[in-house]
């Protein structure tokens, strides 16, 4: 994990957008993480991480310092954070091809920098707001050895009424804020526990 020691130091958490849309229901879940916890969570500092530039997993482009450069950097990013929060939209009862890719790319021996490491995951789509989608990356999650917390769950239907989003993709129901700020709680304090 990170370099976390006590309650009293910031918690540096890598925000995962499995979604490559510019305005992505999922993308304004993380601006709004990134608010919230600037507004209302001290000693959690949220960094979004872009795995647009990751190309296509292929062994044959190198692995470790062989790697891509972009490829290496998110390695980096992913081993200094202190946990991980996901938001994976669904799509075919799934996690996205990016995150996907992403997932792969870094969890090849002889590191798997996912290993250890505390996260947490929130999804904005259709019908049921992603859960199968999170089960699936829970169940991905068991073999790079990922500690998810298991409540409090977020999933947002984006299309139910009242609206969830505006139209640039951020997030303005209160409701779905809040939600959102007890899983960053959670999030913080199963990451200290596991430190501990």
């Amino acid at each position: 994990m990170g370099s976390l020691a006590t309650e009293n130091q910031t918690i540096k958490v890598a925000a995962i957008n499995g979604s490559l849309r510019e305005s992505s229901f999922n993308g304004g879940l993380i601006r709004s993480a990134i608010e919230i916890a600037k507004e209302s969570i001290p000693g959690m500092e949220i960094e979004y991480v872009d795995i647009s530039t990751l190309p296509l997993m292929n062994i044959d482009l190198g692995v470790r310092e062989q790697a891509p450069p972009a490829v290496k950097a998110f390695g980096e990013t992913i081993l200094k954070a202190d946990c991980i929060l996901f938001a994976s939209p669904e799509y075919n009862y799934s996690v996205s091809a990016p995150l996907k890719n992403a997932l792969d790319w870094v969890s090849i021996p002889p590191v798997n920098v996912w290993a250890g490491k505390p996260a947490a995951i929130v999804s904005a789509s259709g019908g049921s707001g992603g859960a199968r989608a999170q089960y699936h990356l829970r169940q991905i999650g068991v073999y790079l050895d990922l500690h998810f917390i298991n409540k409090p769950e977020f999933f947002l239907n984006a299309f139910q009424p009242p609206q969830k989003f505006d139209g640039n993709g951020d997030l303005i129901d209160a409701e779905a804020k809040e939600r959102l700020k007890d899983v960053l709680v959670a999030l913080r304090e199963f990451t200290l526990r596991l430190e501990k």
